[in-house]
């Protein structure tokens, strides 16, 4: 089957442009995306409306409780029942892997390997101090991969001391170990550009259109429900909300400035990920995108 992943800055318009092509080719799509994947959070996620649902068949969507977790493998698994799912129900039709949470696909190609359950152990880790009281007990451990990590990097940092944890076992040791089990399917990767100032200006209309539809109060009644330690509400534009709920940001012109100016730095990094981490991939404007995705769709179906 077909796999194909249209990657791209937040507020590109790679959503709206592969949807427009599942449509057109008769496309199912996979989310690939952090916040989407969380139920109540539609608006902060910009997530396919109802009636785009209805259009086309989407994957990932509304899958996480928000005061759950999310990581790379649950996003495998899900991927992976996507394509079984394809291939005993429709084995011709191709799957656009759409998103940009492109660290994940990375992740999933590249392969990973089986892990316990770390989220139990986390709280050890925060108990041991701020990131560099962490990093130095990380170096105490396992000098070899603590070397390999920025000593800045959180998420690496606190996965590697949960991992010790939980096997009473080093890291670079466990990964020797517990080797990396591949995806299994070849996915062509494409990315749509946009011009910084086209982005910018596409980053602002949305940003001013979600705090119309109501951001503010979507926000608001998962805060209520699940408490601002809720992992869903640490994506920008949810925890500009919880500061603006929380009197943190004074004003909605301020909150609005605020997610504006955070997704803008969001759109850089993903810019530079998607630019540097990937061994083949196909960058392309929108027209020359649209165009490139339908030939190859069109090559599948010959």
């Amino acid at each position: 089957m077909k796999i194909i992943a249209v990657l791209g800055s937040s507020g590109s318009g790679k959503s709206a442009l592969a949807h427009r092509i599942a449509m057109e080719q008769n496309c199912k799509i996979f989310s690939l995306d952090s916040l989407s994947i969380y139920k109540y959070l539609d608006i902060a996620s910009a997530k396919p409306t109802l009636l785009e649902q209805s259009q086309v068949c989407y994957y990932a969507l509304n899958i996480l409780e928000p005061h759950q977790k999310s990581n790379v493998m649950i996003f495998k698994d899900l991927l992976l029942q996507s394509i079984e799912d394809i291939k005993n129900n429709s084995p011709h039709t191709p799957l656009l892997i759409v998103g940009g949470s492109s660290f994940f696909l990375k992740s999933i190609m590249e392969g990973l390997s089986p892990m316990p359950l770390l989220e139990e152990h986390e709280e050890w880790v925060k108990s041991l101090g701020n990131i560099s009281m962490q990093y130095a007990q990380l170096t105490q451990i396992d000098k070899t991969y603590a070397q390999s990590l920025s000593p800045t990097d959180t998420y690496r940092i606190c996965k590697a001391l949960a991992l010790f944890k939980a096997t009473n076992t080093p890291p670079s040791i466990y990964f020797a170990t517990h080797k990396k089990e591949s995806l299994g399917y070849d996915i062509e990767i494409f990315c749509l550009e946009c011009e910084r100032d086209e982005l910018r200006e596409r980053i602002a209309k949305r940003t001013k259109a979600m705090i119309q539809k109501g951001i503010v109060e979507e926000v608001q009644n998962v805060l209520e429900a699940y408490g601002a330690q809720a992992p869903a509400l640490n994506a920008i534009g949810a925890k500009e909300c919880v500061n603006f709920l929380q009197g943190k940001v004074a004003t909605l012109q301020q909150l609005e400035e605020q997610i504006f100016f955070h997704t803008c730095q969001l759109a850089k990094r993903q810019r530079t990920f998607n630019r540097t981490q990937f061994a083949q991939i196909t960058h392309l404007k929108e027209k020359a995108l649209e165009a490139q995705l339908i030939q190859q769709i069109h090559n599948n179906t010959l």
